[in-house]
């Protein structure tokens, strides 16, 4: 069995030594020692090092890379995939919502720059020369795709997609639970076209709670169309769904059947 010593597998996969240590110390990358003391990594080191690099990438916490290592350990491909849809969907929200932030920031600094660029009045700095900025930017609406379609209605292939759910038995039972915990923070239910509109308390941490179960639920049922809205005072799901899955849009989310 091939094994690196703590050089050799910095100059292999191109990560520092003091990286490998930091990694080692925080669980993510085993390491035995020689009779001597001298760290030896395995030769799945490379390929487990190039996994926690892609998933830094995806602005993972080391916590959270622990954990998807832990399952990745157990060799099954679409346990991880369970796993990192969630996390890459909250990444997601987090994005949009500091997008929306920079967007209205861009537009503060679009409004200061405009009065700036007007005569400068004589004298000094005073209230109301423009020099001085009190308000800020609130950010507005972030819509928040979790589906990989549209609200085009010429093209919401959700549509025709078979109501079909690849969960059963204690997993769908497990989920059901979820939604149920979820909706019950529920402050207001809208029936819309296809489907039902539900306010939360606005919040990020909810948000990213809605937008992670909504984002697993569409791994198991492509059918569910949705869509986050989320403001600083206000956090909506829509849920859309086919015709013949009004029953289960009617058990999850309690819209009408």
């Amino acid at each position: 069995m091939t094994t690196y010593r703590i050089s050799q597998l910095a100059e292999r996969s191109g990560v520092p030594a003091t990286t490998l240590r930091f990694y080692e110390d925080a669980g993510l990358l085993p390491a035995a020692r020689t009779p001597s003391g001298y760290r030896v990594y395995g030769e799945d080191a490379v390929e487990r090092l190039a996994f926690i690099s892609s998933a830094k990438m995806l602005g993972l916490a080391l916590e959270e890379i622990r954990d998807l290592l832990d399952v990745r350990e157990e060799g099954v491909c679409a346990s991880v995939r369970a796993r990192m849809l969630p996390l890459v969907a909250d990444r997601i929200t987090q994005t949009d919502g500091r997008i929306a932030e920079l967007r209205a920031f861009s537009a503060h600094l679009a409004g200061v720059h405009a009065e700036l660029s007007w005569p400068a009045p004589a004298g000094a700095c005073g209230p109301g020369c423009g020099c001085t900025t009190t308000s800020m930017p609130t950010a507005g609406p972030v819509p928040i795709a979790l589906s990989p379609t549209r609200l085009d209605q010429a093209t919401e292939s959700w549509r025709e997609i078979p109501v079909a759910c690849t969960l059963g038995g204690a997993e769908l039972g497990e989920r059901t639970r979820q939604w149920q915990q979820l909706v019950g923070k529920v402050e207001g239910r809208e029936e819309i076209d296809d489907g039902v509109r539900l306010s939360f308390p606005a919040g990020a941490d909810l948000a990213g709670e809605v937008a992670a179960l909504a984002a697993a639920e569409q791994g198991c049922c492509a059918f569910f169309d949705f869509r986050l809205h989320l403001t600083p005072t206000a956090l909506q799901l829509e849920v859309r769904a086919p015709e013949s899955a009004a029953g289960m849009l009617a058990d999850l989310f309690g819209a009408t059947a």
